[in-house]
């Protein structure tokens, strides 16, 4: 038996598996403070009636000396997380960001299984990514392996250079703000001077829309080509609300391709299996069977 938690910003998901197979699946909203979300993980693990080690995915990563880092639920933010919930619950918690549980769940039993090197990468609000070589996250030093969306966008143009988008870590022109489902609203936007939502340019046939989806796709290629160039990884697996956009599974691979370093042959680039279960699924495949 696993446990697997998915701390989202608003909502709590826990998930029992035997195996591969659900036994178990319960939800709760994530409550605005630090003391209450320890509390309602306490609930959700309590009620299973599960003696099992926990797997927990955050969204931020948790530094060597214990604490967690660059989390949008900033309440989490410098708490001593993994210690505090070790205590409530009386039993071992291992943490790894979300994205990295989406990588570890689709290579485990998803869309990747079997394959030796997959990047996870979950393309919605924001723009992640994890990695997973031989069935283990590989996390890095500083816990921050594939964080991909925090690169600058590469081989930029002038006028990409000179509209680079600010992004909320600070700098300017991460690929988070161009290809993320925002980045793609605003882009349309700065070019057409209407507003639409992601999921708008992403079913309309008109000529600004899908000029917009090409923009979008030739800079996701671009990024995914460093991470190519890096990794090679056997498998890319989409995540995330723009997972749906059928188009990318066309055009990204001769694209990614084009942009990389004599690949030689297209990545093969796949959708994920589990949707939006592939993170609280990935927290449980954080522990062995037991």
């Amino acid at each position: 038996m696993r446990l697997g938690i998915d701390l989202g910003g608003t909502k709590i998901e826990i998930v029992a598996l035997d195996g591969a197979r659900e036994v178990l699946r319960r939800r709760v909203a994530t409550p605005r403070n630090y003391d209450a979300t320890i509390t309602a993980i306490g609930w959700l693990v309590t009620e299973s009636g599960i003696e099992a080690p926990v797997g927990l995915g955050i969204p931020g990563t948790e530094t060597a000396a214990g604490s967690i880092k660059n989390a949008n639920s900033t309440w989490l933010n410098g708490r001593p997380l993994r210690a505090d919930l070790e205590a409530a619950l009386g039993r071992k918690v291992r943490l790894a960001n979300d994205a990295n549980c989406f990588a570890l769940s689709e290579a485990t039993d998803g869309a990747a299984a079997g394959a030796g090197v997959v990047f996870g990468v979950i393309a919605g609000t924001g723009l992640g990514g994890g990695v997973v070589v031989d069935g283990k996250v590989i996390g890095g030093a500083h816990g921050i392996g594939g964080e991909w969306g925090h690169i600058p966008l590469p081989a930029p143009s002038v006028a990409e250079v000179e509209t680079a988008p600010p992004c909320y870590c600070g700098k300017r022109g991460c690929l988070e703000v161009w290809c993320s489902g925002p980045g793609l609203a605003a882009d349309f936007a700065r070019v057409t001077g209407r507003a639409a939502t992601a999921e708008d340019i992403a079913a309309s046939d008109g000529a600004d829309e899908i000029a917009a989806r090409a923009r979008h796709a030739d800079r996701l290629a671009r990024g995914l080509a460093n991470i190519c160039n890096i990794l090679d990884p056997d498998v890319i697996v989409l995540g995330g609300g723009l997972s749906n956009m059928a188009h990318l599974y066309d055009v990204l691979p001769p694209l990614v391709e084009k942009h990389g370093f004599t690949l030689g042959a297209p990545p093969k680039i796949v959708k994920n299996r589990h949707g939006d279960s592939s993170g609280v699924r990935g927290a449980a495949w954080l522990w062995p069977e037991s």
